[in-house]
């Protein structure tokens, strides 16, 4: 059995020495992103972070190794390995003592990035309540793990294939700070509005900053979420998306798909039916939660 978390040298003398470090999933490129794409999208982000003076922090399992600081072997093996699992919070023993490799998703990532010391992590988008939830209870374990995590994360909202106002009332009652950047808009993941409101925006990275030091002075738990939409020159047609969206839901419904299964259905038949597009607005979302996670990170250090 493998136990304990191994977290990269370059990102212990980092946070010893002060040094900006934003960490990053796994999943994006062993479950989200086609080959070879997945992979060139992992390296090109931790690329932008060094060349902003940031320390990126990939997270992964590695043969039961919870791992904070990827090298871009072991990047590129993770994204080639068909067998690896996706690894939530509550796979992390099992991996662990099965001494199994997986992509981390947001509850998986968040927690153990907190744990190493690393106050910012930056995401595409955040899991919340699905779809007929109040039959169903599917809600992701990316909102209760939040809500007990000490971690600032950018996300573009959460994915639009899920049930939105439900994700924003399940946000509130778990007490997770949530603030739109340069907005009070909701985004949708695909789009820059989803059409829902949030009371409080942040106008710079700054002031994102001063939201972590607030809830630390003040010993409040949780997570901050700091929601970023895409630039509106890459997000999908809103009407085309709806269209999209309800072709996919009809399908998935005639399919009888449910439980895990919903999400990645949902997402390939919007992949789809867009010719790819669905694609290009995903790696958008994430370079630019990646961008403004560095900056975040890099007032935080100052």
């Amino acid at each position: 059995m493998v136990s304990a978390m191994l977290v990269a040298e370059q990102v212990r003398e980092a946070l010893a020495g002060g040094i900006p470090v934003v960490a990053l999933e796994s999943t994006i490129f062993t479950h989200g992103l086609p080959r070879p794409r997945n992979v060139e999208v992992a390296l090109a982000a931790e690329e932008s972070l060094r060349s902003a003076g940031v320390v990126p922090a990939t997270i992964g399992v590695l043969a039961g190794v919870p791992t904070v600081g990827l090298s871009t072997d072991q990047i590129r093996s993770l994204g080639a390995d068909d067998d690896v699992m996706k690894v939530s919070l509550r796979d992390l023993p099992i991996a662990s003592a099965k001494g199994l490799s997986g992509g981390t998703t947001v509850a998986g990532t968040a927690f153990l990035a907190a744990r190493a010391g690393i106050p910012v992590f930056a995401t595409g988008g955040l899991g919340g309540v699905h779809r007929g939830a109040s039959e169903t209870f599917d809600e992701s374990a990316d909102l209760p793990v939040l809500a007990r995590t000490s971690i600032l994360m950018v996300s573009a909202g959460v994915k639009s294939i899920l049930d939105i106002g439900a994700s924003l009332e399940r946000l509130e009652t778990l007490s997770i700070t949530l603030v739109g950047y340069r907005t009070t808009k909701f985004p949708g993941f695909y789009l820059a509005d989803s059409g829902f409101a949030i009371d409080y925006s942040v106008d710079d990275a700054h002031e994102a900053a001063d939201l972590v030091r607030a809830r630390d002075e003040l010993g409040a738990p949780g997570a901050i979420l700091v929601a970023n939409p895409v630039p509106a020159e890459h997000e999908l047609d809103p009407a085309e998306h709806d269209r999209v969206l309800q072709e996919a839901l009809a399908a998935m419904d005639a399919a009888g798909i449910g439980g895990h299964d919903v999400t990645p259905y949902l997402l390939d038949h919007v992949q789809r039916a867009t010719g790819g597009l669905s694609l290009d607005v995903n790696v958008a979302v994430y370079e630019n939660n990646v961008r403004l996670a560095g900056e975040i990170a890099t007032a935080l250090a100052g």
